[in-house]
């Protein structure tokens, strides 16, 4: 749980290195949270599909004003609490992604890069997966310019 909870405690903190346990750890607890928010969202939201009739509907602004008020109110508090959520964690999650590539001895802008490789067509599958290959290697070993390792124990000035 420390893991999980480590890129919330050094919220906004782009300096020094973060090791893969860090950074994998907090991606699940992000993503099981984010499945727990938004899935009575999504419900909702397949449920008012399965409640129109097309036939009866008519237009499509008709068919997606169904859809939206069918979605209720069990729905948009879901859509709701995830967006704070999203909010919420969002400059942490640039930040544990900064200090990873920290960790690979690569300077945080690499990941506007990853992020803007990833919008082009063909290109962004494979900036995607070099970005996630990326994240799984190991850091370098002992300290770089941006820091002592995070591995090596004798080391307690990291997790201050």
């Amino acid at each position: 749980m420390h893991w999980m909870i480590l890129p919330l405690k050094r919220y906004a903190d782009f300096a020094g290195r973060s090791r893969r346990m860090e950074y994998w750890m907090f991606a699940v607890m992000n993503f099981v949270i984010s499945m727990v928010l938004a899935g009575p969202a999504a419900f909702a939201y397949f449920a008012a599909i399965a409640a129109v009739d097309p036939t009866a509907a008519g237009s499509e602004a008709e068919m997606a004003e169904a859809l939206m008020g069918g979605i209720g109110t069990l729905g948009w508090a879901g859509l709701s609490l995830y967006g704070l959520y999203f909010l919420a964690v969002l400059i942490p999650s640039i930040a544990v992604v900064v200090r990873r590539l920290h960790d690979r001895d690569m300077s945080g802008w690499w990941y506007l890069g990853f992020i803007v490789a990833s919008l082009l067509p063909f290109v962004g599958i494979l900036a995607s997966i070099g970005f996630i290959v990326l994240m799984f290697l190991p850091g370098t070993d002992g300290p770089n310019r941006f820091g002592p390792d995070p591995k090596d124990p004798s080391n307690t000035e990291v997790f201050e």
